[in-house]
């Protein structure tokens, strides 16, 4: 189909669409979605891309579009929402996104709990727990924490801890409890040890509270209230009690000295600031609360070619403010960003309550908004010349190892294999793959060994390959064909992937394997390995590859293991179905407590029953 052809088929098409709202989606001629977008009004908004007046980037956008899909949802809220899961599902080529592949971290307390735990995760989803987030250094997360709990010690362990009638904390089942002691963690000052009964829910939880206000950046209220209570200390005689309470109010005023940045007082908001620069571009944002910049992050952002800094800060405020943890009822920016109040209906729905966007003239708030931008593009510029530095380094190595090999140019896709298993038992390997010598992580591919286990290297690596290459470029739904094959082996790996090769009839494609003891290449037209050199950026970039498959396989392969450790004892037992193990995990905690309790403890979880609990018993003693 020609490309006027195609355009006359995209307007057809965008002719049925409703005039409601939802998400639609460019897709090319594989079905590979190559832009998302939230509408009002979906025919409206997709119409607008077939006028006269066009960004370059999105002129580019209609020319490789084949078909166009849409989504209809309740309102604009919605798409948004669903706009942000599918840029971060489908990684489109021309949406300004997020760089990182990853989920961003966050700082979770679980208040869920009768003695709550805080700590770093990357996933949302618990109702019960309060989130703080998202954050663009993890390594800075763990250093607050490490603060936060010095200040205000609180447990990090898994244990199941519940107050007792008494109030105090103790460890169900209480022998999940090693030696019935408490951890290292309570003689570092680190932990209150609730697992031992050393404190009650209500002085924990006491102690929790302290912690969310320092997590809320509340420095100055939680300084006056330490200020209160250790005047109280001195003067019921508790000196020990109030030397603690003096370290304490000293760490937090030297906490509030450090953000030297003050805007109005009592103030809560977010500052956005971007900058962009030849396709790259970096968001810089700064929390104020109490009228105290209390956290500053960049992010780093894609695809954003052609785009200016107000299109960049449009798209990274719906994606930010889809998975935060909060939303401020002020956003301040230095300049007005495009559907300003689509977006601010979207996150007041978000926060539950008002939300507008300003862009200050003068005052405090102008200033505030300006340094953010100097930040963004001092940010911007730091990135650039260490994403320069890396791909000059990664240009080296990709051509060091194409003249290695022998390849007629530097391989884009490079493709790397390993199996991980224990005595042949829960058989799995990984596909990593690298892109212009970077992971592709959205490429990556984990595969369950369908033959029976058995320790063979050989087989397994053979029967992996065969199944990838099952999913061959011929096929338009399939993966894209490597320009090089790695295997985490020797010369018995490398005769394997050969013989997959040929049985899929694409002995073309290179392949050499990677012995891990003395670091050799081997490839099949040479009788003795490649030795790279030790300080050859070539051999940097294969032990990478090499490590990363590995990490792929082993982490799967812990997994599987797992759950066939647990399988095997209560899964083989007839009459326990997946309510009934997990209401006698969650009552035990292990197969071992399983193991040393009665018959009759057994039998009085729900459903279990005497003739069950002594089946669970046989099974667990044999």
């Amino acid at each position: 189909m020609d490309r006027s052809s195609r355009r006359e088929s995209l307007e057809a098409q965008v002719a049925s669409f409703p005039a409601k709202p939802g998400v639609y989606l460019f897709k090319d001629a594989k079905g590979r979605v190559l832009y998302v977008g939230k509408a009002d009004v979906l025919r409206d908004r997709v119409r607008a891309y077939f006028g006269p007046s066009l960004e370059m980037r999105h002129v580019r956008l209609v020319e490789r579009a084949e078909r166009l899909e849409y989504v209809l949802t309740d309102s604009i809220s919605e798409a948004f929402l669903l706009e942000s899961n599918l840029i971060k599902q489908h990684r489109p080529r021309y949406n300004i996104r997020l760089k990182d592949d990853k989920s961003y971290p966050y700082v979770k307390v679980t208040l869920g709990e009768d003695f709550p735990r805080i700590l770093r995760t990357r996933t949302l989803g618990d109702r019960s727990a309060r989130y703080f987030g998202p954050f663009a250094n993890a390594k800075s997360v763990d250093q607050s924490l490490d603060l936060l709990q010095k200040l205000f010690p609180y447990r990090t362990c898994k244990l199941n801890i519940v107050a007792g009638e008494d109030g105090r904390g103790q460890t169900v089942p209480p022998s999940a409890l090693p030696g019935g002691r408490p951890c290292l963690l309570f003689h570092l000052k680190r932990c209150t040890a609730p697992c031992v009964g050393n404190t009650t829910r209500d002085k924990y939880r006491g102690t929790i509270d302290k912690s969310v206000l320092f997590l809320e950046g509340r420095y100055e209220a939680l300084a006056r209230d330490t200020k209160t209570e250790m005047q109280q200390a001195s003067d019921a005689l508790a000196y020990e009690r109030a030397a603690t309470l003096r370290d304490r109010l000293v760490a937090i005023e030297r906490t509030l000295d450090r953000q030297e940045v003050h805007a109005y007082k009592g103030d809560d908001f977010d500052v956005h600031a971007a900058a962009v620069d030849e396709g790259d571009a970096v968001v810089q944002v700064f929390r104020v609360r109490d009228g105290t910049v209390v956290s500053r992050d960049h992010f780093s952002l894609e695809g954003s070619e052609g785009a200016l800094a107000p299109d960049v800060l449009a798209s990274f405020l719906r994606q930010h403010y889809a998975v935060a943890a909060g939303v401020p009822p002020e956003i301040v920016m230095p300049v007005p960003i495009p559907e300003t109040e689509a977006f601010e209906a979207f996150a007041a729905e978000r926060r539950g309550g008002p939300v507008r966007i300003l862009v200050p003239q003068r005052g405090k708030k102008r200033h505030l908004a300006e340094l953010a931008e100097r930040n963004a593009q001092d940010a911007l510029e730091q990135e650039r010349v260490r994403w320069l530095a890396d791909r000059g380094k990664t240009d080296t190595a990709l051509r060091e190892l194409a003249d290695a090999l022998g390849l007629e140019g530097s391989p884009k896709r490079i493709e790397c294999y390993d199996v991980s298993h224990v005595q042949g038992t829960s058989v799995v390997s990984s596909m990593v793959v690298f892109e212009d010598g970077r992971p592709a992580k959205h490429a990556y591919r984990r595969f369950r060994a369908k033959i029976v286990d058995r320790n063979d290297d050989f087989a397994n690596m053979r029967e992996t390959l065969r199944r990838r290459f099952q999913r061959s470029a011929a096929d338009e739904a399939g993966w894209p064909l490597p320009d090089l094959v790695i295997l985490d082996g020797g010369k018995g790996q490398l005769s394997a992937g050969q013989a997959a090769l040929s049985d899929a009839g694409l002995l073309q494609i290179p392949i050499a394997a990677l012995a891990k003891e003395r670091e050799e290449l081997f490839v099949p037209t040479r009788p003795d390995p490649i030795v790279l050199p030790r300080t050859s950026q070539g051999l940097y970039l294969v032990q990478r590859i090499r490590d990363e498959a590995h990490r792929f396989a082993v982490t799967y392969h812990q997994k599987v293991r797992a759950k066939r450790a647990v399988r095997s004892v209560l899964d083989d037992v007839e009459g326990v179905g997946p309510t009934k193990k997990r209401a006698l995990l969650r009552r035990f905690g292990s197969v071992r407590a399983m193991r040393d309790a009665p018959v009759s403890d057994l039998a009085a979880v729900s459903g279990v029953g005497s003739a069950l609990a002594e089946r669970i018993k046989q099974a667990i003693e044999s």
